[in-house]
């Protein structure tokens, strides 16, 4: 089964972009950083990604190899001997011989087992291309999730900022109603412990933020170091909803047309079926043709030398008619990795279609999070307001306040939290889809 046009071209893209040369993006990580440049800049950094750029080029190695047998091979020979008369076997008696040769071999015949070699091999590669594939989108899957994560440490951030900003704003009104008499010495000791209390929410929300850069650096591949500094990288972003519609059945069916694991074990498939093919090449004889030039020439203790060189042509052939079973035993093994590898594709079937379902699952839990957490922020708004305006007027207590900030707050943060959550079941979603940032843009 050879490729189709459109794999090609995306794997062709795939390999394009995780081999951009290093001269092309700095060397440190970019200072500031969105979504797209930290998917480049893993494609060229990412350690998975290389090493498995390095296992296509160790199969490219292999493959060369294989097809030497199916060319001519030349091969120059040459000995020297000097040795006691005594023991000379030339007419006439020799104390030193040379010879000098050049000879080419060509394989005519090995039962079809050089070319089910070569097509193996070159199967074998397909495999690995697509298994590069895979692991691109698993490295960028896990890049985009650590972007977002960063992007959720940073707003969350934002928003204890704004909730001791809120409390700093409070205990100042509560100051200005107690010096008027219109509040008691409580309502300010209440503010200021509420003051208080914010201030470790945000000093963990930072200390959240600066683990998730770090851990960003790490999936990106990037370089520690001074120029590498992650508390010195600003992500650009944010995390807003934008609703997208899927299909179950279409997402199922894409994952069998697209996802590189099971395009990689239908070509191991297809190599195990060589393989067959190589290890029943033994029951046939080997014929090959040879070729070359020779000269030689030997010296007698009596003075002089004896010359001797010319042409030859040949045909060659070798057939093992009893091994022992040697090849009754290799083919069998061939045959037993050849159902291996079919059940290895049907069992990858089943769970990219459970991964597939799980992920839809999550997209459509994620969506009503969302949807829930944007109701519960406006009224959690507007409750503030009514409470501070009720404060204000002497109907509410400051308590009532405290409680509308705090649930403000929490309300924030689960939009947040759910917005995060929808982008990556998103991500998640496509990527069991097999569709990948490296192949269908970010």
């Amino acid at each position: 089964m050879k490729l189709p046009p459109s794999r090609i071209l995306c794997l062709a893209r795939a390999l394009a972009f995780a081999s951009r040369a290093a001269a092309d993006t700095p060397p440190g990580l970019p200072a500031r950083l969105d979504l797209t440049g930290a998917i480049h800049y893993a494609l060229d950094h990412n350690y998975a990604i290389l090493q498995a750029r390095e296992q296509i080029r160790q199969q490219e190695g292999i493959i060369l190899q294989v097809k030497s047998a199916a060319i001519p091979n030349l091969a120059a020979t040459g000995t020297y001997q000097r040795n006691s008369t005594a023991i000379s076997q030339t007419v006439p008696v020799s104390n030193e011989s040379w010879t000098a040769g050049l000879r080419a071999t060509q394989t005519l015949f090995a039962g079809g087992g050089v070319k089910s070699a070569v097509e193996n091999a070159e199967l074998t590669k397909d495999a690995a291309l697509f298994d590069l594939q895979a692991t691109i989108n698993e490295a960028l899957l896990d890049v985009r999730t650590k972007f977002y994560n960063v992007l959720l440490a940073r707003d969350k951030v934002r928003v204890q900022e704004q909730n001791v900003e809120l409390s700093k704003r409070q205990l100042q009104d509560t100051g200005n109603q107690f010096q008027a008499g219109t509040v008691s010495n409580f309502e300010v000791l209440t503010a200021r412990v509420a003051l208080a209390n914010a201030q470790p929410a945000l000093i963990t929300a930072r200390n959240d933020y600066r683990i998730a850069i770090e851990q960003l650096r790490q999936s990106l591949g990037a370089p520690s170091g001074p120029q590498a500094a992650g508390s010195s990288l600003e992500a650009e972003g944010s995390l807003d909803f934008e609703r997208l519609d899927f299909d179950l059945d279409a997402a199922l069916m894409a994952a069998h047309e697209h996802r590189p694991e099971l395009l990689r074990l239908a070509k191991q498939e297809e190599a195990a079926e060589k393989g067959v093919t190589v290890a029943q090449s033994t029951y046939y004889p080997n014929v090959s043709a040879f070729g070359g030039y020779e000269y030689g020439g030997i010296g007698v203790p009596a003075g002089g030398t004896y010359n001797a060189n010319g042409w030859l042509f040949g045909v060659q052939s070798s057939w093992a008619i009893f091994d022992g079973r040697a090849t009754s035993g290799k083919v069998r093994q061939a045959r037993s990795l050849l159902e291996q590898a079919h059940l290895q594709h049907s069992q990858e079937e089943l769970a990219i279609d459970v991964e597939v379902r799980q992920a839809f699952s999550s997209w459509q839990e994620a969506a009503e999070l969302v949807a829930a957490s944007q109701q519960t922020v406006a009224q959690a708004e507007e409750a503030l307001r009514l409470a501070n305006t009720r404060f204000a007027a002497g109907t509410a207590t400051q308590l009532d306040v405290l409680n509308s900030q705090v649930s403000l707050t929490q309300a924030r943060t689960n939009g947040l939290q759910a917005n995060y959550t929808y982008l990556v079941a998103v991500a998640a979603l496509r990527d069991a889809m097999g569709y990948s940032d490296a192949l269908v843009g970010s």
